[in-house]
């Protein structure tokens, strides 16, 4: 390896010294793109122009591959009577809004929206090299964003961003390193995805099967419910409210979080299935009626009530003294011979199923009202607590391995990462180079 040179990018202190830090503006095309007017349908039906929106590239995850296909078009009379701009095929787009930092390089010509940023390679410059020095700035696209709401890099910031430029023979070996490079860990990563893929279905298998009692159209009886069609017929059927108290948490503003009287809270961001995540756990003035209203105790079982997470559920411990819950929690705690692990388990499986999708005629995010969860009829158990006991250890052992298999595709998006940044800072020389030995 050659010679290193100190540079100023704070993402890449040194390159090799026969390198060039220069301005990405010099050497490319900076564009964006616009939507046209929406409300005039000629400009999005009979459409044949591709147009690049965030989910485009998000859904694509690490991928290098460029972009051939996009969810939407638009129509040439569309593009004439707006400000979009059709891309040649080799335009590098970074998306500076929303999902600031994801990056894509299209395969043939495109629009998009204002959401990105466009850079269109000049003769110095290998498109599939500049995608990767995009990826290698992953964190100063973090700096650069701004907004207390939405995120954006402002186009002043983005004019300014400086790269490490090799010469281009030397940029095509390190594109062709690293796309077999990367092909590697690709392949190991969705290995892994199938594995956790795997285990949810044995785990939503096992779940189901308690939740059913093992029982089938030859001895037990029908629920009317397609995802869970039969129980035992010494088994009953009742609502949430009937077996459980339900309450939500506080809301509490911004000037809650200054005082005194700190005291910690939960918010969805903290539950998971099964478990709760108590190492971002915000703090909150609570008055002394709060405090007796929303305090949390070990056993309760805290159920989000939107977003994504809908649903999620787990079960307190207590291991953190005095604590208490936001507004988007419902909090469940045991009234009569149902256990609220019985509960947590049901919700599961109706996540899954689809019981708590958003319906399009009434909100765009999914929602579990108090109300909604308390008229929820789920199978009450004759012997529930025996087979809680047998299911919750099967879980317990599933959720270890999974544990396991998330590690490791964590470590492999690093290494990925690790690697894509040494290799467009020069930190060794493809040319004689192995991914394995590099990163070892």
């Amino acid at each position: 390896m050659s010679d290193l040179q100190p540079t100023t990018l704070g993402w890449a202190p040194s390159v090799p010294a026969h390198w060039r830090v220069v301005p990405l503006n010099f050497y490319a095309t900076m564009g964006t793109g616009h939507t046209p007017d929406r409300s005039i349908p000629e400009y999005w039906n009979n459409c044949t122009i591709p147009w690049v929106t965030t989910p485009d590239v998000t859904r694509r995850g690490d991928s290098l591959t460029p972009l051939m296909e996009t969810e939407q078009h638009i129509s040439e009379l569309g593009m004439r009577n707006s400000a979009a701009v059709l891309h040649p095929a080799d335009t590098v787009m970074l998306s500076r809004t929303a999902s600031v930092g994801y990056s894509v390089r299209i395969g043939r010509p495109m629009a998009t929206t204002q959401a990105f940023v466009t850079w269109k390679p000049g003769p110095e410059l290998d498109a599939r090299y500049l995608l990767l020095v995009l990826r290698a700035m992953k964190q100063e696209w973090e700096k650069l964003a701004y907004g207390s709401t939405h995120l954006t890099i402002y186009m002043p910031d983005l004019e300014s961003v400086r790269i490490p430029l090799p010469p281009l023979d030397e940029q095509r070996r390190i594109a062709d390193f690293l796309d077999a490079e990367t092909a590697r860990i690709e392949k190991l990563t969705a290995s892994r995805r199938k594995q956790i893929n795997a285990l949810e279905e044995r785990e939503l298998a096992v779940i189901s099967d308690m939740l059913s009692g093992g029982a089938t159209s030859d001895n037990g009886y029908p629920t009317d419910w397609p995802w869970l069609p039969y129980i035992p017929s010494d088994w009953s059927i009742g609502p949430v409210s009937a077996y459980f108290y339900t309450d939500l948490g506080k809301m509490l503003n911004s000037e809650r979080s200054e005082g005194d009287h700190q005291r910690p809270y939960l918010r969805n961001a903290n539950i998971h299935w099964y478990e709760i995540d108590t190492s971002d756990v915000a703090t909150m003035n609570f008055t002394a009626d709060e405090r007796k209203r929303y305090s949390v105790r070990s056993g309760d079982l805290l159920v989000c009530e939107g977003g994504a997470g809908v649903a999620e559920a787990a079960v307190w411990d207590g291991r953190i003294e005095e604590c208490y819950f936001q507004k988007s929690l419902h909090r469940v705690r045991q009234a009569g011979e149902v256990a609220v692990e019985w509960l947590m388990y049901w919700l599961r499986l109706a996540k899954y199923c689809g019981v708590f999708e958003a319906d399009g005629n009434i909100a765009t995010i999914p929602h579990l009202t108090g109300e909604r969860l308390r008229q929820c009829r789920i199978p009450i158990p004759r012997n529930g607590e025996s087979l809680l006991q047998k299911t919750g250890r099967t879980i317990k052992a599933m959720a270890e391995v999974r544990a396991a298999l998330n590690q490791a595709q964590v470590l492999l998006a690093e290494r990925r990462q690790a690697l894509i940044t040494a290799a467009v800072t020069g930190q060794f020389d493809v040319s004689t180079a192995s991914g394995r030995g590099v990163m070892e």
